[in-house]
């Protein structure tokens, strides 16, 4: 994907212009080799608002946010800054809701996350991506890779949504 299309240009980068120490930091803290792909976004913008033609992902089965897709609307980046979340806060993510490791946090809200999965291929393997729910335990595979994911994004409003919100 074309780092300069995925992001929301209305909206500022969460994080400082990475740099190859705040990488080589992120790799040792996270005891894993983070995607290229992954660091050519976060090159670009280190963090932030994706755009909203790529805020969703369409799934084949249905999940806690909607019967055929996952939200994708902001991607972490690396650093620290207070009120944004980094993939940096995965350690204490991952243990504050109970999730599976080893994983990198991508994006969520605490319910649900999407994630770089390691399980399965180990640290310097090219994780695949998986949806995490923390309230009703689901964990799937998304895509065999981050490219993968990224190719497959596409708009929100591409979804039927209906959401009921109780009003009589």
């Amino acid at each position: 994907m074309d780092p300069t299309r995925l992001w929301d240009d209305t909206r500022p980068a969460t994080h400082a212009p990475l740099t190859e120490d705040a990488v080589a930091e992120a790799q040792r803290l996270l005891g894993v080799t983070l995607p290229a792909d992954l660091l050519t976004l976060l090159r670009h913008r280190n963090g932030g608002i994706v755009a909203d033609a790529f805020a969703a992902f369409p799934t084949d089965r249905p999940t806690s946010w909607a019967p055929d897709h996952v939200p994708f609307d902001e991607l972490f980046g690396i650093g620290h800054r207070d009120g944004s979340l980094s993939l940096l806060d995965t350690p204490y993510l991952v243990a504050e809701w109970d999730l599976p490791s080893p994983v990198v946090l991508l994006s969520g809200d605490g319910h649900w996350w999407i994630a770089l999965d390691y399980r399965t291929g180990g640290p310097s393997a090219e994780p695949s991506v998986a949806w995490l729910d923390a309230e009703d335990g689901t964990d799937f595979t998304l895509a065999p890779d981050l490219r993968t994911f990224l190719e497959r994004l596409t708009a929100a409003q591409s979804f039927d949504i209906d959401i009921d919100i109780g009003i009589d």
